[in-house]
């Protein structure tokens, strides 16, 4: 499989951890924050492999396919060999009408 990630799910990744650090700077540790970006981007390569497709839950993403992790939601086209994962979302806040959001 090949594997094409946009820069918004990049993103959000990292917006949602930086501001995790920034809540809780004293005892969210960069180090951690670092671990739990990597793992994050690391899971998006599990699609159709180890995270199964899925039908969507929120309306922005009825076009594409959804797959997901303990703490993340990816939506993504399959074409051909080449998967392309379009958006992310942390599960904290994975619903309908707020799935852009980071944490406040």
């Amino acid at each position: 499989m090949n594997y094409r990630i946009s820069k918004k799910c990049f993103q959000k990744i990292y917006s949602f951890y930086q501001n995790v650090a920034k809540k809780y700077k004293h005892t969210y540790s960069e180090e951690f924050m670092h671990k739990n970006i990597d793992d994050a981007i690391d899971s998006m390569y599990e699609i159709e492999k180890t995270l199964l497709r899925r039908r969507p839950t929120i309306s922005d993403w009825k076009e594409c396919h959804m797959a997901n992790t303990d703490k993340w939601y990816f939506a993504y086209t399959l074409k051909g060999n080449t998967i392309t994962i379009i958006d992310a979302c942390h599960a904290q806040n994975m619903h309908e009408n707020n799935n852009n959001q980071n944490t406040k």
